[in-house]
């Protein structure tokens, strides 16, 4: 299948609602850290500490972002990004977490951080690692235009066994394709 013929049978993209990403603060991270303890994130998601999250703030990179959503543009999830320095122009979604689900501001927030990946950063290749068990986020990648790529099996540790983890990307051409189909945010 021709990148032309893959962007043309995507189907076009539904209108989120209003989403912007700006750089998370340290006065964030007490949102950030609930977002992840949250029972409804913590299946899907390898938490981290936040000396973690305070790290990927200040180290060049990363990007660390809050999502901001809604009439109010109130904060509504974070995202990150790892590799944005990568001599590879391989550039990781490393984690995006939602506090409400089903509002459309996950697949604003992905629409926008993807843009940033390949027209800010300069990526060739945009990827990420999903939990077998997150249906729901394997779908919106689905529906954005990322191609699976493997599966990395029993990767993550629980503690009742092993969780796959599911590869799955989007190349420049991929995203340049999109773009020229009208699939993706204008710049």
């Amino acid at each position: 299948m021709s990148l032309a013929d893959l962007a043309a049978s995507v189907t076009p993209p539904q209108s989120p609602p209003r989403v912007r990403l700006r750089p998370t603060m340290q006065s964030d991270l007490e949102f950030v850290l609930s977002l992840e303890q949250d029972p409804a994130n913590l299946p899907f998601i390898t938490p981290w500490e936040r000396m973690q999250h305070e790290a990927a703030i200040r180290f060049p990179d990363f990007r660390h972002f809050i999502i901001e959503g809604g009439p109010g543009l109130d904060a509504v999830g974070f995202v990150i990004l790892i590799g944005c320095r990568s001599q590879h122009l391989s550039i990781e979604l490393k984690r995006m977490v939602v506090q409400t689900k089903g509002q459309g501001f996950g697949r604003g927030a992905l629409r926008v951080v993807r843009r940033i990946a390949f027209e800010d950063l300069g990526a060739h290749r945009f990827w990420l690692d999903v939990k077998s068990r997150n249906t729901r986020a394997q779908t919106l990648y689905r529906s954005e235009g990322f191609v699976l790529e493997g599966t990395l099996r029993e990767a993550v540790k629980l503690p009742d066994g092993f969780e796959s983890l599911i590869v799955m990307s989007m190349l420049r051409a991929e995203f340049d394709a999109r773009r020229a189909q009208g699939l993706e945010l204008p710049a």
